[in-house]
């Protein structure tokens, strides 16, 4: 008797929890904030990546839509970046457009259709803008970078490094590095 009562209240419970496991985050979504909650002394939005050209040019913009990536590489840049200010110093970055490495094809049937191809055809970009303010609020540096990487099939740092955003991370890490000098924080 008691399993009856409560064998509706376990289906209902393992309904719902296979409902939101099945629910997948679409960067796309207004719901999604456009820029990292402030904290430090990086600060990072980003542009609705709906006109980012990873989603517009996508030959799977569905797939292209899918997880929190963005997120994810502006939390990188703030990681990132965070070891490269003198103390007291300020960085706002802004990130207008990203097209990550690879692509989708789909014509290699419906069981391939979500693999993203990593090929030299498809190289990184993004399009980032930034201002640097001093200590003393002054403006340092300011402007507007587009990143890519042409060789980055041949500049893999590691065989073993299997993040998916790895070839992103390296186009930022570079700029970082030419744009600013380590600190010794």
């Amino acid at each position: 008797m008691k399993t009856s009562v409560f064998t509706p209240l376990l289906l209902a419970g393992l309904l719902s929890a296979g409902t939101a496991a099945a629910r997948v985050s679409d960067v796309t979504s207004p719901d999604q904030p456009r820029q990292l909650p402030a904290s430090g002394p990086v600060e990072v939005k980003w542009d609705d990546p709906a006109k980012f050209t990873e989603i517009r040019q996508s030959n799977n913009r569905w797939e292209a839509r899918r997880g929190d990536w963005v997120r994810q590489i502006a939390q990188y840049i703030r990681t990132r970046a965070e070891k490269r200010l003198a103390p007291g110093e300020r960085l706002d970055v802004t990130i207008h457009d990203i097209r990550r490495a690879g692509d989708y094809e789909p014509w290699h049937g419906p069981n391939a259709d979500s693999i993203r191809y990593i090929r030299d055809i498809y190289p990184p970009r993004m399009t980032v803008s930034f201002q640097l303010t001093g200590a003393n609020g002054e403006v340092i540096a300011q402007g507007e970078r587009k990143l890519s990487d042409l060789s980055f099939m041949t500049n893999t740092a590691s065989p073993s490094n299997i993040d998916p955003l790895r070839y992103e991370k390296r186009l930022v890490d570079d700029w970082l590095r030419k744009e600013f000098k380590q600190t010794d924080a």
